[in-house]
This record gives structure tokens, C-alpha cells and sequence, in this order.
């Protein structure tokens, strides 16, 4: 038998033996779920008396890494599997944990760790780390993280105060994430001394903005360069030390404060006006089952998807956000890579986003304060494939604003998943009680925001001389569908007339 076919064979055979050993698992589990223990396992590393612990990479290509390179499974998680939990199962008992309490001790840490010390007090379903959780299993699996590490928090607790606002203490305002996330190592600072993985949600940091845009406006429309929130940057030398760069442009100072999601799932089932029972399930499923305690634990009330977060920008006195009688510029953005990053003009993102960024500042120096939230939801929360399949169509079929809407719902079934009746919380977080000046023409945002007990005095969209040619398509199919605009009025001819470039127009 050529020995090719013997490799082959014996791929085969550990493939076989590999999948026994996980039938086995989940049947001990499922044994324990209904016992309330535990049942005699096999050998960590046998089945069979068959050793398994190198049993992968199954390849035998010469460019597969070797399994040393890898930490084995029995060597990092127990033996047996524990697919979900049950209230009634032995030995649960979750940490306590009332949403809106006024003392974070009353209310209590958030505890989603599946370690074998932790699983049977968690309060929380899902993972820290939100979207990336998955790179962080890619680093324990390779053995570049010890699942057990512990973070030292000393030194990066946040250079600004965000003190607790009225808003934390009522459990319908902020649903969507833990408004104590960026003090955990202090407040729960017992509770992790006691060994419960605890971990913070929300950094908060200074840093500068510099963007080209900024350095180079139009005309008329500079920021003047104040020393306090507009500051002149240092030029760039040689090494020789002689001045690389003649004009250094400006440098825009904020407090940035980066946020994950963690949901409490009775106020988003009430947020969006359905039934908690309801919102489980529909997640367990879309979810490809991926968490059947969503299912099994109703009296776990915390969620924390595996979606992206948002990220604060604040110009100016952070304090002022909470104060209603300084004039507070606001700008909530959904994030558009194409856009926002590599300059795309199919839309109006980038523009928009700069313009409120100048808009900010200036409300700064005037002796107010600027915010600009940016959220993760790519593609009005589609992402960037089905984003890109529209762009696809609309180019082929005729990119003209009458058919705007229809080429996305064409492809996603629906034309935008990005329900912002989540989005308000963070303004809640910061204390915003009232907002003088919103940089959009979205009416889903504003009401939103009005809706959850928060004035806006004044709307304004993004300037005509702002709107690139080719993305006059978005903004007429916007307004015609009834979004907020203080000038120019469609008809339906006019969506017919406003057409972009076609794939084969190169000229720009």
C-alpha cells in the first residue's frame, strides 16, 4: 500500500476518533445537566487507550505547522464539554446583579467568564471583547495567551472623571451597555481581589486629532488656532534637524472614550417593543445557536454580543456635557470605512463627519463642547459585503436616486438594520440632558434621541458645497424619502434626473 494511502487512512482514523471524543463530551454533559453532577470521563488524553493530544493538523502537507507549536486541548479546557447551564443545576449560584442600582456594589460587577472557577457564578451570557473574543480563542488556542492571565489595571484608570449621572440609577436609559464599565477595577476592585474575572468595558484617554481636511480646509472655512482646543502642530525635521514639513497644519486635542456593548435584555426587549422570550430567541438562533443560554438560563439577564462597540470624541470640557446651559454641538456617526477612511464619494460620510468635527471645535471655542459618537455599523449595520453588493447593482442598473432604496432592499431585504432606538444611551452615560446643535439629517436619530427624554434645539444637515458629485444620488433619494433638510426640495423627477457616474465613466 503506498504510503500515502496509509496517511490517509490514519487521517481518517483520528478524524473518526476526534469526533467520538466530542459525542462523549456533550453526552457527560448532558448526563451532569440532568444529574446535577458529574460522571466518570475518560483519561484527558486517551480514548480508546489511543492517545489524541496531537492529533492535529490532520494535513500532511510539509508546510503545515507541526501540532508542538500548538497547545493541546485537554492541556487548556476540561475534558468535558459543558454546552449550557441550568437555574436548577447544582451549585449555580450567580454573582448578584441589579441593573440601575445606585451603589455599583448593590448593582454588582458583570461576570461572563466560562472558566471552570467562574461558570457557575457568572451573571452575564457571552464574551468580553465583543467582536474580537474570537481572535482572543485564536491567541489562547496558539499558546500566546494563558486563558488565565490577569490583567494589571494599575495605571490605566481614565485621565478624565466621568462621575454618575441621574441616567445610570434608571434601568430603561442605558440598556445597551454598562455604565460602569470604565471604573471596574476600582469600584469591583473586591470582587477581583476575590478571584472573579471582572473585567472593564469602557477605556477612557486623551489624545490628538490631525486630519488633512483640517489642515487644508476651503476657503473661508478654517479653524482659528487658539492654543487650547485648535493647536498649531509641531513641524516635522529631518534628521539633520532642519524643517521637513513648512506648514505642520493643526492638532485638535479630545477626551476619546471607547465602549463595548452589554446588553441588559429586558430593557432592549422593551427598547424595541417585544418580549424578552422573544428577543432570546430570535438572537440564539440569528446566532446560529452559537449561545444556548440565551435559552436555558432565563435568569441571567446580561448579554454581551459579539458586535462592535462606539468610540466618544468630546471637544472641550467634558463637564459641560452634563451642563444644559452650555451650548453642546452632537454628531452621532455610523461608520462607513469606504468613506470615513480611503475617501470613497459614492456617500456623503466623510464630509459629513469632518463638518461636524469643525463644528464641534468651533462650539468649543465659543465655550461650549463638542460630541461625535461613532458607531461600529458598517453598511447601516448590513456590513460592508451586502454594502458593496448595492454598490454593485446600482452601478450596473443605473446608479439614479429614485432607485436608491430599492437596490438595497433588493439585496438585504431591508434597507437599514441600524434601529437606533439603542443608539441614545451613550448620551444618557454622559449626562447630556440637552442638545443645542445636531449635525444630521436622519430623522431615525432624532427621534430616537427626542423620544428618550432629550431636546434637540437645532437640526442642520451638511452644506451643498460639502456633497461630492457622485453622491448627490444618496442625499436627493434621502430627502425625497422624507429625511430632515433646511433647503432643497425633490420631486419625484428630480430622482429620476439625479443620476451618479457609471462603471465605465473614468473621467473622474
Amino acid at each position: 500500500m503506498a504510503s500515502s494511502d496509509t496517511q490517509d487512512i490514519l487521517n481518517q482514523i483520528l478524524h473518526k476518533l476526534e469526533s467520538l471524543t466530542l459525542q462523549n463530551a456533550v453526552l457527560q454533559a448532558k448526563v451532569e445537566s440532568l444529574t446535577g453532577g458529574s460522571v466518570p470521563s475518560t483519561p484527558p488524553n486517551l480514548v480508546g487507550g489511543i492517545p489524541i493530544s496531537n492529533a492535529h493538523p490532520r494535513s500532511s502537507s510539509p508546510t503545515a505547522l507541526p501540532s508542538p507549536t500548538f497547545q493541546t486541548l485537554p492541556s487548556l479546557y476540561p475534558q468535558r464539554v459543558i454546552i449550557t447551564t441550568y437555574p436548577d443545576q447544582s451549585g449555580i449560584r450567580p454573582t448578584p446583579l441589579q441593573w440601575g442600582a445606585k451603589d455599583p456594589l448593590i448593582r454588582g460587577p458583570v461576570v461572563c467568564s466560562r472558566n471552570p472557577s467562574s461558570i457557575k457564578v457568572r451573571n452575564a451570557i457571552g464574551a468580553h471583547s465583543g467582536s474580537y473574543s474570537i481572535y482572543r480563542a485564536l491567541a489562547v488556542g496558539m499558546g500566546a495567551l494563558n486563558m488565565d492571565y490577569k490583567p494589571d489595571y494599575n495605571l490605566t484608570q481614565p485621565p478624565v472623571d466621568f462621575p454618575p449621572q441621574p441616567s445610570w440609577f434608571d434601568a430603561s436609559k442605558i440598556v445597551a451597555f454598562d455604565p460602569w464599565g470604565h471604573v471596574v477595577p476600582q469600584v469591583f476592585k473586591k470582587d477581583m481581589d476575590a478571584g472573579l474575572n471582572v473585567r472593564p468595558s469602557i477605556a477612557i484617554t486623551k489624545a490628538h486629532i490631525k486630519l488633512s481636511e483640517i489642515d487644508h480646509p476651503l476657503p473661508n472655512y478654517s479653524l482659528p488656532v487658539d492654543g487650547t482646543f485648535v493647536l498649531r502642530s509641531r513641524p516635522l525635521l529631518n534628521e539633520d534637524g532642519s524643517v521637513l514639513e513648512v506648514d505642520p497644519g493643526v492638532e485638535l486635542p479630545v477626551v476619546k472614550a471607547a465602549v463595548e456593548p452589554v446588553w441588559y435584555l429586558p430593557g432592549v426587549a422593551g427598547r424595541f417593543g417585544m418580549t424578552e422570550s422573544l428577543l432570546r430567541r430570535a438572537l440564539f438562533e440569528e446566532t446560529g445557536g452559537m449561545y444556548p443560554e440565551l435559552i436555558t438560563r432565563p435568569d441571567i439577564k446580561v448579554f454581551l454580543p459579539p458586535i462592535g462597540g462606539l468610540t466618544v470624541y468630546i471637544f472641550g470640557n467634558p463637564a459641560y456635557m452634563s451642563d444644559p446651559s452650555k451650548e453642546l454641538t452632537l454628531r452621532v456617526h455610523d461608520e462607513c470605512n469606504g468613506s470615513d477612511v480611503f475617501g470613497s464619494d459614492i456617500c456623503t460620510c466623510k464630509p459629513y463627519l469632518i463638518f461636524a468635527i469643525m463644528e464641534c471645535v468651533r462650539t468649543a471655542q465659543r465655550g461650549g463642547v463638542g460630541v461625535v459618537v461613532y458607531f461600529r455599523k458598517e453598511g447601516r449595520a448590513l456590513g460592508e459585503v451586502t454594502k458593496y453588493l448595492v454598490y454593485n447593482l446600482r452601478k450596473r442598473g443605473g446608479d439614479s436616486a429614485d432607485r436608491y432604496f430599492k437596490s438595497t432592499e433588493s439585496v438585504a431585504g431591508v434597507k437599514d438594520m441600524r434601529f437606533q432606538a439603542l443608539m441614545p444611551d451613550v448620551l444618557h452615560w454622559l449626562g447630556i440632558t440637552k442638545i443645542h446643535n445636531m449635525v444630521s439629517m436622519s430623522d431615525m436619530k432624532y427621534n430616537a434621541i427626542v423620544d428618550s427624554g432629550i431636546p434637540i434645539l437645532k437640526r442642520y444637515d451638511i452644506p451643498e458645497h460639502l456633497i461630492p458629485p457622485d453622491s448627490r444620488v444618496e442625499i436627493d433619494a434621502k430627502i425625497a424619502a422624507g429625511y430632515f433638510t433646511s433647503g432643497r426640495k425633490i420631486t419625484e423627477e428630480d430622482l429620476k434626473n439625479t443620476v451618479g457616474r457609471a462603471w465605465e465613466d473614468t473621467e473622474h
